[in-house]
Parts: C-alpha cells; structure tokens; sequence
C-alpha cells in the first residue's frame, strides 16, 4: 500500500494535508516532532498512523530535522506532505535534501501515475502555473488548514537518531502580536499613495467599520516600517483570498497584486485614473484617498 508521508513539528493544524492525502489514496503516516500534546491532537486529526519523536525537552523542533529526515527517508515515500509553517518548512527542506527530491510550494493539484507524481504549482510568485513531472518523491509545502477531528489512533514513539546538540537557553515573549491574514474575510491595504504615517489612522478606522484586517504593499512594511511584515501583502510577503479587498493608495504592479489574486471582490481607491489596478478590480474610485477614505467610513457607519 502506498504510503502519504505528513511532516508536523509543533503546529497540529494539518487538516489540509489530511484532505490532500486522502485524495491520493493509500496510508496517511504522520512524524511528529512537537511535544505529546501535538502529537496526540494528530492522532485524532484523520491519519492512520502517528510516529513520534519523543519529547523535545530544551530542544528546538526545527533541530530535529536530520532525524525525521532520516526517519523518513528509510520508508522511501512517494509523497511527503508539510504545512507551510516555519518550523516546518525546516523539516521539509532537510528531507528533500536527504532524498535528493524536489520541494515544491503553491500545489494546485497532485496524482499518481505508475511511475511518477504529477504536480501543478504556481511559479513566479503565482504570475504562472506549471505541470512537472516527478519521477522519484516528492516534498510539497502546502496550506495547512485547522485542527483535524477522527478517531484516535495510536501512538508509536521512536527514539530520535543523531540527538541535536541545540539547546534553548532563554525565551522571549515578543511584544507584538502577529496577524494571520489568510483567515480574514475582509482586508484593507495600504500602499505608497499614503503620504503620512498618521494618515494610517483613515484607514484603521475604515478597516474597523468594515470588520476588516488592515494590510499593507511592500514599501509601507520593509521600506518604511510603518506596518509590520506580517501585514505586507506580495509576491514575497502574504497571499490571501478575502471575500473583500480593498486597495487604498495601491497601484497594482504584478508584483502586489499576486498576492491577493484570489480575493473575490476588489475595490480600489487611486487618485491616478492610470493606475494598473484599475484593469483588475471590481469597482474602483478615483480620487484622493483622504478624502474618499473617510467618505466610504461615514457612509458604513
């Protein structure tokens, strides 16, 4: 029986993964990394299988990377699976080096052959799609979805090969708090149009009036600073699909608007009746952004 390989480090959310393998058929096998809670939330999560590591303790799970690579390795699976969290996407980098694979990111779709792995993915950051074939395993880094819920299976702890030497000395609580903007139905983002830092204020208030998270184009988050990364929306930043989203002060170069392609309905705010946007968006408004801003948030109040 073929078997689906699923990498999880610390993060149970794996529900995505779950649905992917079942469409390829087989066993699914999960190797956890984390700790027993993680691994016991997986084992209720829809796999068949769960191989675990044992605790961690004071080790970082992205350091046991050579020993679930190892691990993984010695079953030669056709197809490994992994979310698309750092930690692992640690793990999936070590495997595909230990196997010699290809890791491929933005996977459309996958399925067996006799003798390969068929697998479309976006390139160029989501400008193209192409179709490769794959002939040996395959890692893919993919959405990762919630918690799954199944029947509980059990749990089968190995001893980690090659213990890590890596120690966590000391833990810092950061004092800022990370957005997730691939869960928001509604997005507000911000691009250079914004003269002034406190001009950001129009635009919180109108992502508040709308229940909306507030985004940003590249320059505002590692040009500027004046949103965090985790709110930069791109081709090398976040890619999201809101059931809104708006674009305030955004001029549409491809290298923004892949990341947020898959919005269902996209309004713009650009005071140039030129900007490239306006070839892409649902409805758009011309005008200065102080001043429509705050129109289009009085007229939801």
């Amino acid at each position: 029986m073929t078997e689906i390989w699923i990498l999880v480090a610390a993060n149970p959310a794996i529900d995505n993964l779950v649905s992917r393998g079942r469409e390829l058929g087989g066993q699914l096998v999960a190797v956890v990394a984390g700790d027993r809670s993680c691994a016991e939330a997986i084992a209720a999560s829809g796999v068949d299988r769960v191989v675990w590591l044992g605790e961690p303790g004071a080790t970082p799970v992205e350091a046991r990377a050579a020993a679930v690579a190892d691990l993984v390795a010695e079953a030669a699976p056709r197809v490994v699976l992994a979310a698309s969290h750092p930690a692992e996407r640690v793990l999936a980098g070590a495997l595909a080096g230990r196997l010699g694979a290809p890791a491929l990111t933005m996977v459309s779709s996958v399925r067996l052959e006799a003798d390969a792995v068929i697998v479309t993915h976006a390139t160029f950051g989501g400008v193209a799609e192409e179709t490769v074939r794959v002939e040996g395993p395959v890692v893919i880094v993919d959405e990762c979805g919630s918690v799954g819920t199944g029947l509980p299976v059990p749990i089968e702890e190995v001893t980690a090969t090659a213990p890590p030497t890596l120690t966590v000395v000391e833990t810092r609580m950061s004092s800022t708090t990370r957005v997730d903007l691939g869960k928001a139905r509604r997005v507000v983002a911000v691009g250079r149009g914004l003269a002034r830092r406190e001009d950001l204020a129009l635009v919180e208030e109108l992502a508040r009036a709308l229940d909306a998270e507030v985004a940003c184009s590249r320059p505002l988050a590692e040009g500027l600073g004046w949103l965090s990364r985790d709110r930069y929306i791109g081709v090398t930043g976040q890619h999201v699909h809101p059931d809104l989203y708006v674009a305030v002060g955004i001029s549409g170069q491809l290298q923004h608007v892949v990341g947020c392609r898959d919005a269902g309905t996209v309004v713009v705010v650009n005071c140039d009746a030129k900007a490239p946007y306006f070839g892409e968006c649902d409805y758009g408004i011309v005008g200065d952004l102080a001043q429509v801003v705050p129109a289009l948030t009085a007229a939801l109040a």
